[in-house]
């Protein structure tokens, strides 16, 4: 049931990136208020598919690769709704909603038979741990989706074309306002989850580190952005370079998601 409802939610978001992009094209846009109710059933109905998967398994649904798209996906879509009810930048669906289409097609197309975790694993800081260092990638992938329009816009700007699709877009300010932000509550969140994440394994193996490649992507991360952060706070670091090294940051994040499931690397590609 699970996987039909999920499958359902992948056709939701191709629904809604159509929209959001004929809000973008269209000389009339398409109101906000119908997108965000068409993101947000389809959104209900992904984590449902969640949930019952969860039951299955008896834990966060977190043990396979697809398991994993699919959760990072209904993070990002959550968090850019949580961002419509404060402020109107539905442009930013015209990349966040495009990339939750892709990560729930790819979970339903590689959705494999239930996998529960090791009972090594089962852990109160199970879904402390997940929690946090999903909802840090999230953040991170809103911030990467911002940075990308930001070199879009101002491509166009230099380019002086001031009417058209692009139009519509948020300015300059706004996106590197956005990704800013966002690169500090992400910085946040993935420190919360390196931390659990190191104390969590001294539970279960015994030891603070356990040479997993999945954590040194994360501290590789973590340094990545935390230099682009002290860089903007000192050294006035904004604009082009700025968005280019948050893009490589969250390249790295799917980097270490794709590579360390798909080639069962360490723990995490083992287990989880």
């Amino acid at each position: 049931m699970e996987i039909v409802l999920l499958r359902v939610a992948a056709a939701g978001y191709l629904v809604a990136t159509v929209a959001v992009l004929a809000s973008l094209v269209m000389r009339r846009e398409l109101p906000k208020r119908i997108v965000v109710w068409m993101l947000a059933s389809t959104l209900l109905l992904h984590t449902t598919s969640i949930a019952l998967r969860g039951l299955l398994v008896g834990s966060i649904p977190v043990a396979t690769l697809p398991e994993a798209l699919s959760l990072l996906a209904a993070l990002v879509v959550a968090l850019f709704l949580a961002i419509q009810i404060r402020a109107s930048l539905l442009a930013l669906g015209a990349v966040v909603v495009p990339s939750a289409f892709g990560l729930t097609l790819a979970a339903s197309v590689l959705k494999g038979g239930a996998q529960p975790l090791p009972p090594v694993l089962h852990s109160v800081w199970l879904p402390v741990h997940v929690l946090f260092a999903f909802l840090g990638d999230a953040v991170f992938a809103l911030a990467c989706s911002a940075s990308v329009l930001y070199l879009v816009q101002e491509h166009r700007l230099k380019t002086h074309r001031g009417r058209g699709v692009l139009g519509r877009l948020p300015s300059l300010e706004t996106l590197d306002r956005i990704s800013a932000s966002c690169l500090r509550w992400g910085l946040v969140l993935l420190t919360i989850g390196i931390v659990t994440g190191i104390v969590w394994a001294h539970e279960a193996w015994g030891r603070f580190w356990v040479g997993d490649p999945k954590l040194v992507f994360s501290l590789l991360v973590w340094g990545l952005y935390m230099v682009l952060l002290q860089g903007r706070m000192t050294a006035g670091w904004r604009g082009r370079r700025a968005a280019q090294l948050t893009i490589v940051g969250f390249v790295v994040i799917l980097a270490s998601l794709l590579g360390v499931n798909l080639l069962g690397l360490g723990l995490h590609g083992r287990a989880y």
